[in-house]
């Protein structure tokens, strides 16, 4: 990692998954200042036999909690690895800001569409993390690298944005408008209305009148209405659904 912090800060092996503690190194260039929390992998469950290494398996996991970005470095030569996937959930589990990293880029015999093939290939083993941005580096030869606080800085305002809840509404109502919500047994989803909750990762709150008709799919494309207008990329983006009573009007958060 020399050439992403300008200089040598610890002793490393270019073996995978001998980093066994997570380091927190400080440093500072023209984009601002940085806390890079260098983590240990996360192997198998069937491989994990040392306390030692259950111990670097819970300080990796610390790590993504702490962190605002987390950046999933791919070994090039490698593709993605279990190790890598299981690493990638959590971050999606924790709600953070992620980036996939491919070092090593410049160890790879490349040809016309070789970069293509490579992120269409990823894409399908992460399925879940098709909002995550895709960059190319070689932490060796500085390629790209500078490229790369660009890309956590505005992964972190994704992360961070929050959206009116009248602005909201009119990309909700239409969506709704384009495609109509779902009915089962005579019974239509009404959506009344969403506002944000939180942010880190963006969480909106959506009122229906029945939990049990919004379907997953119906969630998904609504997401994707969302994500189409605001980009929201390289962040989760979760929705909530509560329903309200149209006669009474309480509120009744989902369970």
């Amino acid at each position: 990692m020399n050439k992403i912090l300008g200089e040598n800060r610890s002793i490393v092996s270019d073996i995978a998954g001998t980093t066994r503690d997570a380091i927190d190194t400080e440093f500072e260039n023209e984009n601002g200042k940085y806390v890079l929390i260098d983590t240990a992998g996360i192997r198998k469950k069937s491989k994990v036999k040392e306390s030692i290494e259950k111990f670097s398996i819970m300080r990796t996991l610390l790590a993504i909690q702490r962190a605002d970005v987390c950046l999933m470095m791919v070994d090039a030569t490698q593709g993605i690895t279990d190790q890598d996937a299981k690493i990638a959930g959590e971050a999606h589990e924790a709600g953070k800001g992620i980036i996939i990293v491919v070092n090593k880029w410049d160890a790879v015999e490349k040809e016309t569409g070789t970069l293509e093939s490579y992120k269409k290939d990823i894409y399908h083993k992460l399925k879940y993390l098709s909002y995550a941005p895709i960059i190319f580096i070689s932490a060796k030869t500085g390629q790209r690298v500078h490229k790369l606080f660009d890309l956590i800085d505005y992964v972190a305002e994704q992360n961070s944005l929050r959206i009116s809840t009248s602005i909201l509404n009119q990309v909700i109502n239409e969506a709704i408008a384009i495609v109509q919500p779902p009915t089962d047994k005579g019974k239509r989803l009404k959506i009344f209305y969403g506002t944000q909750a939180s942010t880190k990762p963006p969480t909106f709150i959506i009122f229906v009148n029945n939990k049990e008709l919004f379907h997953f799919s119906y969630e998904r494309y609504l997401v994707n209405q969302i994500r189409k207008e605001f980009s929201l990329e390289g962040t989760p983006v979760r929705i909530i659904v509560r329903e309200k009573s149209e006669k009474e009007g309480y509120l009744k958060s989902q369970r």
